[in-house]
């Protein structure tokens, strides 16, 4: 049985690398993130409610509308975790609750392997795609509604936002380059079914991705990165974003340099879960606000 989702936002970390990547990403989206953890501590944020009772039915609400399957909640929050469920093992997140004191990376560089620019790309189009159909399971729509997608991105505030500026910066800018996305459709165009089938986040969640076969699922990918273009490439001119200018903020709290971009989006991946992370606090918000609304 997986966790209740009061569970799951209790145990969400208030520091740690994931915190302190999507805190340095704040320049990309400036105030819009706070780490909120903690369910109640996340009802009283969202609602502004004080009185105990009220937060009490709110939460039992939520819980209730989680729980009841035949809602896309728990499938959501499935996608969010699957996603991210890259191999944690180097210990990063203990080295980075020392508070204060730059992560050397260096050490690390050693034990993470660069992906190929065709692994990365899949991975960053993955991701996408799991934010398309969670955001269809959560507003109750069909998960190939491209369209309803691309368009309430532009309304995209809070954790929803800053998790995708991180995709932008962490996903698409480090590991490809400044001209990620025409890099990114050229080499999804040149991917075949059987290059999809061996990527094992594809293996986990391509129930979920619409079409019959892993050539139709490969076109449905291609398809909704290719309608999100315009909004990233807006994201990026509007903060000037480079690889450099990532970097440079992530240097606050880690050494790191410029010439190792591809070892560095390694340890990233290996040892963050903000995909997860902010998917929590999106769902709970969304969860507490249907909540509300209904009672």
């Amino acid at each position: 049985m997986s966790k209740a989702i009061f569970e799951l936002v209790d145990e969400l970390p208030t520091g740690g690398l994931t915190v302190s990547v999507l805190k340095a990403l704040d320049f990309v989206a400036p105030g819009e993130w706070q780490n909120t953890v903690g369910f109640v501590n996340t009802i009283k944020t969202v609602t502004g409610e004080t009185d105990e009772e009220l937060i009490q039915q709110i939460g039992e609400r939520a819980i209730y509308l989680y729980n009841d399957r035949s809602q896309g909640y728990q499938r959501a929050m499935w996608l969010y975790q699957t996603v991210d469920n890259t191999d944690k093992a180097l210990g990063a997140a203990a080295l980075a609750n020392k508070v204060g004191e730059k992560i050397p990376l260096l050490g690390f560089l050693n034990s993470v392997t660069p992906k190929p620019d065709k692994a990365q790309t899949i991975d960053l189009c993955l991701k996408l795609v799991a934010e398309l159909v969670a955001f269809c399971q959560i507003n109750g729509i069909p998960g190939d509604s491209i369209g309803d997608f691309v368009a309430s991105l532009g309304e995209y505030s809070g954790e929803s936002l800053i998790r995708m500026a991180a995709l932008v910066c962490i996903d698409g800018l480090i590991p490809l380059g400044p001209d990620f996305i025409s890099k990114a459709l050229s080499l999804v165009s040149q991917t075949n079914p059987q290059e999809l089938e061996q990527n094992s986040t594809f293996q986990g969640i391509k129930d979920v991705i619409p079409g019959n076969n892993a050539g139709s699922k490969l076109n449905f990918i291609g398809e909704s990165f290719d309608s999100v273009k315009g909004w990233m490439n807006g994201l990026v001119v509007s903060h000037n974003l480079t690889p450099q200018n990532v970097v440079g903020h992530l240097q606050n709290f880690m050494e790191v340099s410029d010439s190792k971009l591809d070892y560095l989006a390694a340890f990233l991946d290996v040892s963050t879960n903000y995909y997860e992370h902010t998917g929590t606090q999106t769902l709970a918000r969304r969860l507490i606000e249907r909540a509300v609304a209904e009672i």
